[in-house]
């Protein structure tokens, strides 16, 4: 933090010149310390102007809490030695010193005033940074402040930011002239704060030449800012989409090879989120320099043991049940029951977060307004490798094969001796494991609980029936439809009226088209 303190003490120096015309005066620091709080904001905004390194240092005393005031006379004291901010000298603290009080707005305007004076850092991203703050909040006695920063900026993007704060700033002035080349000049900008600034610009706009040239620029901001939020709500649909199919996935090969309605696959899912939280805390219990790893072992453990519960629930329950649809559906929402109320007594009835690795935090900025998550764009990364393993190992493997010979014709693949039973326990585990990976995907974007499943598995088997039943390519078309669709309406018509148009559109398509999507191949479909 020092260093970095430093850094642009030093700049400002320079940019400013060690001769600078004025510096911090004892008046203008006890003005800023005490007093009412409009006061002590036109005496910051004052001392902003002349931005010499002193009155860097003393704002960021003032924000560290540190200044006291003893009889008129304003001290930064830290490691219990006094300094006076504006000579530099090493004075005694008194003892009836008293610290400075500040409240969230004097907090806030520190904090921008800061901001302002980073603006002449080295480092470009807190340049970056330092302008939109000052974007998002204007000042018009910030502009002698900002026409320095700009003619000293080098980087074309911290100048356009920098010319965009400038002109916020002058959309506050007085003067209407001052107002409209500002509202001109916002025209321009493809910021979203900047369609915030001009919205609350126009509630108190009286001047009838500025009002409609403010509407003009919001209209061209709008019309800018568009695309950001339609690849936005694309983004997010293919987000929720890839949430779906690896939910779906599983589903389609037990519901399609057995035509078992597995009522606890979400509850399989649940497990495997449950999975990577133990694999997260032993990780951080007994390694936590290899924190960041911890995912890379909790993907294989999450399948594992999803996978082996539903072994175990098709060796012990399912293998009695085939051909009994209503059976299976009463069974599996028995063991789901059971599950959930198993996990409620090992972890408790309330959610557990999982942290996600540093490599998975933080966003990915492609527009002014279009900030993709790092975590949303690798959870649809790891649905297409998922959803390619998948196929691999349904179309290139022995296991595949048997698959898909049982699955369209059990009775021939019996005779031409493939042991059904064995498969229907390894296709079983498969789709297990796979909604087990589902939930090491969940538990990156959100909490983990005990009714984590119950919010997935109404929509997963509407993703397997309009897709078609054991069809792996109309799984992925039924998932990212729904997933598009859905979030495309929801900005029209709300969450709950999308939720219910998507319901109505799968009614209808599935009266017209029973089979899905894409229809099962091979002689059984013909009977």
């Amino acid at each position: 933090m020092k260093l970095t303190i430093k850094w642009w003490l030093l700049l400002c120096w320079g940019v400013f010149g060690m001769h600078a015309a004025h510096a911090l005066t004892q008046q203008e620091a006890l003005g800023i310390a005490i007093g009412e709080s409009d006061a002590r904001v036109e005496a910051l905004s004052k001392a902003l102007t002349q931005g010499d390194e002193k009155t860097a240092a003393y704002l960021q005393a003032l924000a560290d809490d540190v200044v006291k005031i003893a009889k008129d006379q304003v001290l930064v004291v830290r490691d219990g030695q006094g300094l006076d901010p504006v000579t530099g000298q090493v004075v005694a603290v008194p003892q009836d010193a008293e610290d400075v009080m500040l409240n969230n707005r004097l907090r806030g305007e520190i904090d921008t005033a800061l901001a302002a004076l980073k603006l002449f850092s080295p480092d470009v991203k807190v340049r970056r940074q330092a302008a939109l703050l000052l974007l998002k909040e204007p000042d018009a006695s910030r502009r002698p402040l900002l026409d320095k920063a700009l003619a000293a900026e080098k980087d074309t993007t911290v100048q356009s930011l920098v010319r965009e704060a400038r002109a916020a700033a002058l959309l506050t002035s007085d003067a209407a002239n001052d107002r409209l080349l500002a509202a001109r000049e916002l025209a321009g900008s493809k910021q979203p704060e900047t369609l915030l600034l001009l919205n609350q610009r126009l509630a108190d706009e009286q001047e009838p030449s500025v009002k409609k040239q403010i509407q003009t620029s919001l209209a061209a901001v709008q019309e800018s800012l568009r695309w950001g939020e339609r690849l936005g709500a694309l983004f997010t649909g293919a987000s929720l989409g890839s949430i779906l199919l690896l939910v779906a996935l599983g589903l389609a090969i037990t519901y399609g090879l057995m035509g078992v309605i597995n009522m606890a696959h979400g509850e399989l899912m649940m497990i495997g989120a449950y999975a990577t939280y133990v694999v997260q805390a032993l990780f951080r219990h007994y390694l936590p320099g290899a924190f960041d790893a911890y995912l890379a072992v909790a993907i294989p453990v999450a399948f594992i043991t999803s996978a082996l519960v539903g072994a175990v629930m098709e060796r012990t329950v399912l293998k009695h049940l085939y051909g009994r649809p209503l059976e299976t559906l009463l069974a599996t929402w028995g063991i789901s029951l059971v599950l959930m109320q198993g996990v409620r007594s090992l972890f408790g009835a309330q959610n557990v977060g999982v942290e996600n690795p540093s490599w998975m935090s933080g966003s990915l900025q492609l527009l002014p307004n279009l900030q993709l998550p790092w975590n949303r764009v690798l959870i649809i990364v790891f649905a297409a490798a998922v959803l390619m393993g998948m196929a691999l190992l349904i179309g290139k493997t022995r296991l595949g094969l048997f698959v898909r010979g049982v699955t369209q014709n059990r009775p021939m693949a019996s005779c031409m001796g493939v042991n059904t039973a064995r498969i229907d326990t390894y296709a079983f585990a498969l789709g297990s494991g796979i909604a087990g990976l589902a939930g090491c995907a969940l538990s990156q974007v959100g909490n983990v609980g005990p009714d984590l499943g119950q919010s997935y598995i109404v929509d997963s088997f509407m993703v397997v029936v309009l897709g078609g039943v054991g069809q792996l390519a109309g799984t992925v078309y039924a998932a990212l439809g729904l997933g598009l669709v859905n979030k495309l309406l929801e900005g029209w018509t709300g969450a709950v009226l999308a939720k219910i148009c998507v319901l109505v559109f799968i009614i209808i398509f599935i009266q017209k088209r029973p089979q899905g999507i894409f229809a099962m191949k091979g002689r059984s479909a013909e009977v």
